[in-house]
């Protein structure tokens, strides 16, 4: 498989998974698809190509922005690199249904914020933070034993 058919492959994945999560998030099976499949595909596919795109010594470029500028010359580590993005922005999707379903914040409230992550990431769990915090009086996350 070449890069771009893997990146199309990725991208396509990508966006069903975000589909489910917006059009079906309380589904028993939603979180199963995104965390035990498709997060892990992608981020096989990752470490794939991370070790198949750098070399040790790379590893010392992540020290500076010049380095980290060099090492995305590589078509194969640019990839590696989108589906890092794929992966963490779902599994922030994901965080974001499964949050917003335990603290009851309005399901079209959240739609907006999950789109918002899938095209710009951090953005839409900045959104998503946001409208928390007003619809539930309170900043801070709870801590995982409350």
């Amino acid at each position: 498989m070449t890069p771009d058919q893997l990146f199309q492959l990725a991208n396509g994945l990508a966006l069903l998974n975000w589909l489910l999560l917006i059009i079906l998030p309380k589904w028993e099976w939603t979180g199963r698809i995104t965390v035990s499949v498709v997060v892990t595909i992608l981020s096989v596919l990752y470490v794939y190509l991370v070790f198949g795109a750098l070399r040790f010594d790379d590893f010392s470029s992540f020290g500076s922005l010049e380095g980290v500028t060099q090492l995305f010359t590589d078509g194969n580590a640019v990839l590696a690199g989108w589906l890092h993005y794929l992966a963490f922005d779902l599994m922030t999707g994901w965080f974001i249904v499964t949050n917003s379903i335990k603290h009851d914040v309005n399901r079209w409230a959240v739609i907006p914020c999950l789109l918002l992550t899938f095209m710009l990431g951090p953005s839409g769990l900045l959104l998503y933070i946001i409208i928390r915090t007003i619809s539930r009086r309170q900043y801070f996350l709870e801590s995982a034993g409350e």
